[in-house]
């Protein structure tokens, strides 16, 4: 009928055929959505696009050929990509991270209330990120760790002398005494002492300790 909305059009991509039967099953009956094709695989998805105009595709992130992140790259690096959500069993910080820096616009896990599901398909094609309950908690988490880590390192940075966090940035950096004595002109005694002056006053056991310290301090 004359004006009525179209439907929002979905893509679904599992590799298994019960999940994908299941989903369609599901998203066909909900109003507004309609499923216009499934793929297998992460490698199947730029034909599967291209023959069927997806606004969301649901993505899963483990698949035999293609793995979704690099499938979602892929999409997104084309010309008016369609919206993506993740769907998947593995909730790893990596995994998460590394979906939304590709382009992922949502993130659910596979044991989501259906319902849940069905709304955020709505709400990615409205052009709302959609994250589930427990991704938000351990995105936030992942946040505050950083943040108390980052202020407890600059805290400890703040004992020592300029030339001394000279060297905690070269040593953040990879670089043995020889390179950060040649780097910052002094001799090889110098470095070496400046080094253990470090460990002292932060009360550190070893190099690694110095170059974790530099990383949580973002000087590397």
């Amino acid at each position: 009928m004359a004006g009525m909305t179209p439907p929002v059009r979905v893509l679904v991509v599992d590799d298994d055929a019960l999940v994908r039967a299941g989903l369609t099953m599901m998203l066909d009956g909900a109003e507004g959505i309609a499923v216009v094709g499934e793929a297998a695989d992460g490698d199947q998805v730029p034909a599967a696009t291209d023959a069927h105009a997806p606004d969301v595709v649901l993505m899963d992130l483990r698949m035999p050929r293609v793995d979704g992140i690099t499938a979602i790259r892929r999409l997104r690096a084309r010309p008016r990509p369609p919206e993506i959500i993740v769907l998947t069993t593995f909730d790893t910080d990596e995994n998460i991270l590394s979906a939304l820096r590709a382009g992922a616009s949502g993130f659910l896990l596979k044991d989501t209330p259906p319902a849940r599901i069905v709304d955020a398909v709505r709400q990615v094609a409205a052009g709302e990120p959609i994250l589930s309950p427990r991704v938000t908690r351990r995105l936030m988490a992942r946040v505050a760790v950083q943040a108390g880590a980052y202020a407890r390192a600059k805290a400890a940075l703040a004992v020592l002398s300029p030339r001394e966090r000279d060297v905690v940035v070269a040593i953040g950096q990879g670089r043995n005494n020889a390179d950060i004595a040649a780097a910052l002109g002094m001799t090889l005694a110098t470095v070496k002492t400046h080094v253990s002056h470090i460990l002292t006053k932060l009360d550190l056991c070893n190099r690694t300790q110095i170059a974790l310290l530099a990383h949580d301090a973002e000087l590397s």
